[in-house]
C-alpha cells in the first residue's frame, strides 16, 4: 500500500481488525520511510456496478459518493457514525445482490430513502429534497404532509 504522505510503496501493517460489523477489515499502517501512520479499509466487492443516470449516461458506482451524500443529509443528526456505516454497507450489499450490474440511479435513490426513513426522518427529508429536486417550500410541505399520519376529523 502506498504511503499517502511520502508515496513510499513499502508500508507495513501494524494492526488488523474487523470493522463495520465484520464487513470490512481495518488496517493500521506505518511507513518506515517517513514515519507516517494511516488507516486503510478492505471490503469485499462482489461485482462492479454501473449506475444508469436519468439522462442515460453510465458511470461506475462510487461507494464514497453514496456515503458522502448520506453523511451530508445526516449532518448534525443524533445517529452514531457506526450505524450509518452499517446502513451504507447494507445498501451496497443489497445493490450487489440485485443480480444485475447495471442499476438505475432512481433505484439507488429509492433504496437510500427507504433506509434513511427507518433511521432518521430529518435526514430522510434532507436527502429527498436533493434527490427529488425540490424547487420551493411547497415541495417540502407536500412531502412532509405525506409523512404525517392522518388526523381524525373533528365532527
Amino acid at each position: 500500500m502506498r504511503c499517502p504522505f511520502c508515496g513510499n510503496v513499502d508500508t507495513q501493517v501494524k494492526d488488523s481488525r474487523p470493522a463495520e460489523d465484520h464487513v470490512a477489515i481495518r488496517r493500521r499502517r506505518f511507513c518506515p520511510a517517513c514515519g507516517g501512520r494511516f488507516t486503510t479499509y478492505e471490503r469485499v466487492q462482489l461485482r462492479d456496478l454501473v449506475v444508469i443516470k436519468s439522462n442515460g449516461k453510465r458511470e461506475d458506482f462510487d461507494r464514497v459518493k453514496l456515503e458522502r451524500s448520506i453523511r451530508i443529509a445526516m449532518q448534525k443528526r443524533p445517529v452514531e457514525p457506526e450505524r450509518l456505516d452499517q446502513m451504507i454497507s447494507g445498501i451496497v450489499r443489497r445493490l450487489e445482490s440485485m443480480g444485475d450490474t447495471d442499476i438505475p440511479s432512481k433505484v439507488i435513490g429509492e433504496i437510500v430513502m427507504e433506509a434513511l426513513a427507518r433511521i432518521d426522518t430529518v435526514g430522510y427529508v434532507r436527502f429527498a429534497s436533493v434527490y427529488k429536486n425540490f424547487q420551493a417550500a411547497d415541495d417540502f410541505e407536500e412531502f412532509v404532509a405525506e409523512l404525517r399520519p392522518p388526523t381524525p376529523k373533528d365532527g
